[in-house]
């Protein structure tokens, strides 16, 4: 990724809109970064694959009887105590 001043792309602003087509172009200021040029296509595909977590308590009533429908397709059959805790402290 290139990494250009914030005064370098207001003297050439046509130049680093072609090169965000490429890649995504870190812009910075005082030597901090503080944006990113990307393509258009680049920044839909970002915010179609974003994903906000909200509190349970947040949730609809439709949200939560969809929760408990839902079902995992696996071949194998699975129970929680069969994910191992990193850390060794749950117990289920």
């Amino acid at each position: 990724m290139v990494s250009v001043t914030a005064s370098e792309v207001q003297k050439n602003f046509g130049e680093w809109h072609d090169r965000a087509f490429e890649e995504p172009v870190e812009i910075t200021r005082y030597g901090r970064s503080t944006a990113f040029l990307v393509s258009a296509r680049l920044f839909h595909e970002l915010m179609n694959s974003y994903r906000k977590a909200i509190p349970v308590e947040e949730l609809e009533e439709g949200d939560l009887a969809a929760l408990a429908k839902a079902e995992v397709q696996t071949d194998t059959p699975y129970r929680l105590d069969d994910i191992p805790d990193p850390e060794g402290s749950f117990k289920p």
